[in-house]
């Protein structure tokens, strides 16, 4: 008997091969593609040289305890360091803040909020915000172009259920797709991290995309470098988001998706 089950074990595997429907999920199951694979490496390996390049021809300084900040204490030791450098040295800085920045979001390299931070402690309100929002924006950007190419298997893998909740939400909210993303920008019902990968997935156009970046991003931003400002006094990250601050950021969300609402009724 046993002999006959292999047989028809093997006949099944065949017509699976043969099947186009078959070979379809297949390929949907496990979409990289070497092309795919390879723009990503290679746009990792310019980007990490260009970085090299852009700090080896800064002027010269003390560079020894330069290290991204993984800790508020690390961050507040990095200020005092780095503080009379961006005086001296302000468009040299801008450029290896905004490099590291915009690398970091691309590649979803932990720790862009520390930078945020200390875009407010160096650099003020107005232009720690312009710069903040920019670099989040074009590193978003960058994300949801290199997802384009291998970030379904990625997202399917690490956020499955998240993914399916998303594409439905999506689906529904398509006449009024502008404002939703806003929302989802503005309020931390769903990472960052995961919007930029999910993005290109579930077939959000990217203009889209960019604007909900640029609009829904101004508000967390603009917490965390006035958070910057006040460096001494933050005890830990999660304080920058309590009860108050969450409410305030629903508040601001739910009034991007306020004109859908009163247009249903």
């Amino acid at each position: 008997m046993a002999a006959p089950r292999n047989l028809a074990q093997k006949d099944e595997e065949k017509a699976e091969m043969n099947n186009p429907a078959a070979k379809k999920m297949k390929c949907e199951r496990y979409p990289f593609s070497r092309w795919g694979l390879a723009v990503v490496l290679g746009s990792f390996l310019v980007y990490s040289a260009a970085l090299f390049c852009i700090y080896r021809t800064m002027p010269a300084a003390d560079f020894k305890n330069l290290k991204l900040p993984r800790s508020l204490a690390d961050l507040r030791m990095l200020k005092d360091h780095l503080g009379s450098y961006a005086k001296d040295h302000p468009a040299q800085f801008i450029l290896g803040y905004c490099s590291t920045y915009i690398f970091m979001q691309t590649f979803m390299i932990p720790g862009t909020v520390f930078l945020s931070l200390l875009a407010g402690a160096l650099f003020g309100v107005v232009r720690g915000l312009i710069l903040v929002v920019f670099n989040a924006t074009a590193g978003a950007t960058a994300c949801f172009f290199l997802s384009n190419l291998i970030g379904r298997p990625l997202v399917s893998w690490m956020w499955p259920e998240k993914l399916k909740l998303f594409q439905s939400e999506i689906a529904k909210q398509r006449e009024k797709l502008l404002n939703y993303m806003i929302f989802l920008r503005i309020t931390p019902t769903l990472p960052n991290i995961f919007i930029n990968l999910a993005s290109p997935i579930v077939d959000i156009p990217f203009h889209v995309f960019l604007l909900a970046t640029l609009i829904g991003l101004i508000p967390s931003s603009y917490i965390m470098v006035r958070a910057g400002l006040a460096l001494g006094d933050l005890k830990s990250v999660k304080d920058l988001y309590d009860f108050k601050t969450l409410t305030v950021l629903f508040f601001i969300g739910s009034l991007s998706v306020l004109p859908t609402l009163l247009k249903r009724k």
